[in-house]
């Protein structure tokens, strides 16, 4: 038999739902969405509306609070563990909706807590001998099961919050669920009860609420704004402001349903492991991408220790399993079969055991294709949202494992990073950093994205496959893993007069400009360092990108203001651009225009003699 936590039901003001109509609207839903209804599962519902209304002589005590207090190392790892399990439960049951505050309502609002059956929730805030004894009524008839689910309707909710940090020792909380909740409404305060919520305790799993904005008991608006690290869901239960708020009108929801029956039952679906993937498909571009840098980040989370590797693990997962989903959505919505490659780092995130399994090494690449995918992961923040420092010797032991499992040597890995440095260098200067910083592409990328037609522009080695690259942009933006990579691969290979009028517009940031030409000057430094020829591309477009800035700047420092921040913009990227193309003349890695003009003079079969060794 399946143990299942019981279930506490917490009613808000007036009489207190003597006839448990709530039990009867549950039980409906959760049958309409295929939960067995509550048979089998142990429930109470506490009638406390008389407790509400005055004290008895004598009152009894508050109850204690018997939540341990963390350590704050302790605190940081339940904080972490925590937003695990909440962002299973967001990614199963669909992203927040905060809403919008209906100022025009804020008179409903108002009006809505001066009712004389709010008096009930007024003297529950205000009064602690009722909060006593209302407690009193509560905790003596708790379930015998250690493991409880509390709905809470209304004034139940702050009953919720004031009770779960006073629970017996031993008792958990499988799931909070709260509809209708005053908690965030300013005209009750709270203060005293959220107290003990700055963090979640320790045995919450997870904490879901449900509010309708036009319910003005909820103020129009979540409870995160006091409570941040729960999780908000908006539903509609109706227009009506007085029956929006009625307990029945939230419990017919089918997602308030569906909390709960989760809760109580667990999951509905039969989730089996992916069959049909084909171990021979190869792969695009995209999900080259990506196998790489997760492959990465796996070895870097190899050698870290302690709270950073616990915080890089959960950004990994989190973004392993997000990205390998949305790849797997764009070959299921084009008819393509799935990779066994892929469907095995499949992460349900809707399951908060489950974990990000380690890709395996990816292949091997020739030098030259790497280029440009390595350059990359050691500059951009694949991570991206999340920003996590990694300290040097460990960026560079996981690079120097990566290499050597792509076919190249060890010292590949070190010349990526020492490139990715000295191009760093040479922009910004060495005193602005110690060593590489992870940069993550951003708005200014998004505009020149915008600025240069969609980057269809992209055909350059360890770049190739347009319509791969097209999709996956168009499915993830400039922003993400694979998002963020290909827009930062895209910009550093594209050629030609878009790319030169993109990165000129002041549209484009600075600091954008900056990350773009950071990584040409890379690609042309690692080149050198491998002895590979020189890519007379890169001069071509920085000259034409320099071209393109000075003609702006003459255009913009004629008529604006000597202190306009788009002339110093200008200036800004003028000086990086100058600085790039200086250090490329003076260590020869520009195109030697004697040479290429000898080239193109001799006839043809004299290059075809040459180029074949004769």
């Amino acid at each position: 038999m399946t143990y299942r936590p019981a279930l506490l039901f917490l009613h808000g003001v007036g009489n207190g739902d003597p006839e448990n109509v709530w039990l009867t609207h549950l039980e409906k839903s959760l049958e309409a969405l295929g939960y067995p209804g509550l048979q089998g599962v142990e429930y109470v519902a506490p009638k406390y509306a008389h407790a509400l209304t005055g004290v008895d002589d004598p009152p009894p005590a508050l109850a204690p609070i018997t939540t341990t207090k963390l350590g704050r190392e302790e605190a940081r790892a339940n904080r972490r563990d925590f937003e695990r399990r909440i962002g299973s439960i967001e990614t199963r049951f669909g992203r927040l909706d905060r809403g919008k505050r209906l100022g025009v309502l804020d008179v409903g609002v108002k009006a809505a807590v001066e009712l004389p059956a709010f008096s009930q929730a007024r003297n529950y805030v205000k009064n602690v001998k009722i909060r006593a004894q209302v407690l009193s009524r509560i905790l003596p008839v708790l379930p015998s099961n250690d493991r409880l689910v509390i709905v809470a309707h209304s004034l139940g909710s702050v009953i919720a919050a004031d009770l779960v940090p006073r629970l017996p020792k031993g008792v958990a909380v499988s799931g909070l669920i709260t509809i209708g909740s005053p908690l965030a409404n300013g005209s009750l305060d709270v203060s005293s009860i959220i107290a003990e919520l700055d963090d979640p305790p320790p045995h919450l799993e997870w904490w879901i609420n449900f509010w309708n904005g036009a319910d003005p008991v909820a103020s129009h608006r979540g409870l995160s704004s006091v409570i941040p690290w729960l999780l908000d869901f908006r539903i509609d239960s109706g227009t009506d402001p007085m029956s929006a708020h009625a307990a029945s009108a939230y419990l017919r929801d089918p997602n308030v349903a569906g909390a709960i029956g989760f809760a109580v039952h667990g999951s509905l679906s039969k989730e089996i492991a992916r069959s049909g993937a084909d171990a021979d498909l190869a792969l695009d571009l995209p999900e080259q991408l990506a196998l790489i840098a997760l492959r990465y980040g796996h070895l870097i989370a190899g050698r870290l220790t302690g709270e950073v590797r616990s915080r890089f693990l959960g950004a990994l997962r989190h973004v392993q399993g997000s990205e390998i989903a949305t790849l797997i959505r764009l070959r299921e919505d084009a008819g393509r079969p799935i990779p066994l490659a892929l469907a095995k780092l499949e992460v349900d995130l809707t399951d908060p055991r489950a974990d990000a399994v380690e890709p395996a090494p990816v292949g091997y690449f020739t030098r030259e294709d790497a280029i440009i995918p390595l350059l990359l992961l050691a500059a951009t923040n694949f991570l991206q949202p999340f920003e996590i420092d990694v300290p040097k010797n460990v960026m560079k032991e996981a690079m120097r494992d990566l290499t050597g499992e792509l076919g190249l040597t060890s010292q590949y890995g070190i010349d990526v990073l020492e490139s990715t440095k000295r191009a760093r260098e040479i922009l910004r200067g060495a005193d602005e950093l110690a060593w590489i910083k992870w940069v993550a592409v951003g708005a200014g990328a998004a505009a020149l994205v915008v600025a240069t037609g969609g980057l269809a522009l992209a055909a350059a080695p360890g770049l190739v496959g347009g319509a791969a690259i097209t999709s996956a942009l168009a499915a993830f933006g400039p922003g993400g893993m694979v998002g963020g990579l290909l827009t930062a691969g895209t910009l550093a290979t594209a050629g030609g007069s878009g790319i030169a009028f993109g990165l000129a517009s002041s549209g484009t940031s600075a600091e954008a400009f900056e990350d773009v030409v950071e990584r040409r000057l890379a690609a042309a430094i690692l080149r050198d360092r491998l002895k590979l020829p020189v890519d007379s591309g890169v001069w071509r477009t920085l000259v034409e990108v320099e071209m393109e800035l000075r003609r702006e700047h003459e255009k913009l420092d004629e008529y604006s203001d000597r202190n306009a921040v788009s002339v110093k913009t200008l200036k800004k990227k003028i000086s990086a651009v100058e600085r790039a193309l200086e250090y490329l003349a003076e260590n020869h890695l520009a195109p030697n225009p004697e040479a290429e003009l000898t080239q193109n003079l001799q006839p043809p079969a004299s290059r075809a003699v040459e180029a074949s060794g004769s």
